[in-house]
């Protein structure tokens, strides 16, 4: 099993300002690369104060050669072509380097109007649109009618360098996890305990099974949102919320031991892929010292 540990960045910590550059941008991504982190992730949150990922991340990409660029990408409410064309590109420019989670997207306001898909419908557009991804990106003729869109004789180009272009999901309900089983290459849930997400993947598993096809046992990894100091009341209530009563003391390990323990609880039972993400960025002052101790922390456990 290979243990790959990137580093997921908060938006705050990539935002620049009046057109310029984000500060300290480029020194992060070129110490994540000589630290020798796996990654580099950015989320797509429409509503968030936080560049585009997929222009940032092509961005770092011609930066440096050493990293692989990984999003949590939106799915409902795109138009398939023009994403399916956006991702390939970024493929192609990163050389094979990119790595792929697709998300539904948040359910509260004011990311949920600007997506544009109800809550209720958005497992039902990812239905659609990801088996037309793989077909886009395999290179064959596709014809199809979107929500305002048609795809007639449509051929993608250019191509992802990888083949095949590999989508991950992410999620933790019954229908996320069946949908990964029966239509993604890998999973990437948040907010989940070892437990549950060894649960979790057996569900996956068995609906790959019955779909007729198999999941990658080295494609399971985690999200893991951490804080080097407790997190605060506004926060707490946040994950409470978006993990459906979890417990933030249980989802959110507070300092690098309490990181690295829950690291090692998702190793044990199978997980060899992972996202860390600060909840809240360090102080632009200390943030090259902040990865270096991360990287003291943790990165011993890749193999």
């Amino acid at each position: 099993m290979k243990v790959r540990i990137g580093v997921g960045m908060a938006g705050s910590v990539a935002r620049g300002t009046k057109g310029t550059p984000p500060p300290g941008l480029g020194d992060q991504v070129d110490a994540i690369a000589d630290l020798r982190f796996d990654s580099l992730w950015l989320p797509e949150v429409l509503t968030a104060a936080a560049p585009d990922p997929l222009v940032t991340l092509a961005w770092v990409a011609g930066r440096t050669p050493k990293l692989k660029v990984g999003t949590t990408c939106l799915l409902p409410g795109r138009n398939v072509l023009r994403l399916a064309k956006q991702l390939a590109t970024l493929d192609v420019v990163s050389g094979g380097r990119l790595l792929l989670c697709l998300v539904p997207g948040l359910t509260h306001e004011p990311e949920r109007s600007a997506i544009g898909v109800p809550t209720a419908g958005r497992g039902a557009a990812i239905d659609t649109a990801l088996p037309l991804l793989r077909r886009l990106w395999s290179g064959a003729e596709v014809t199809a009618e979107l929500p305002g869109a048609t795809l007639q004789a449509v051929t993608l180009d250019p191509l992802p360098v990888q083949q095949p272009l590999e989508p991950w999901l992410g999620g933790n309900g019954p229908a996320a996890l069946e949908r990964c089983g029966r239509l993604s290459d890998g999973w990437l849930p948040a907010l989940t305990t070892p437990e549950e997400a060894a649960a979790g993947r057996q569900v996956i598993e068995a609906a790959a099974a019955a779909a007729g096809r198999s999941i990658d046992p080295e494609h399971f990894g985690v999200s893991i949102g951490w804080s080097e100091t407790p997190i605060s009341d506004r926060a707490r209530a946040s994950v409470a919320a978006r993990s459906r009563g979890g417990d933030p003391d249980v989802l959110v390990p507070v300092g690098l031991d309490a990181l690295r323990s829950v690291l090692e609880g998702f190793i044990a039972v199978g997980f060899s892929k992972f996202v860390v993400r600060p909840i809240s960025p360090p102080p632009p002052d200390r943030a090259l010292a902040a990865l270096e101790d991360l990287a003291a922390a943790v990165l011993d456990l890749q193999t």
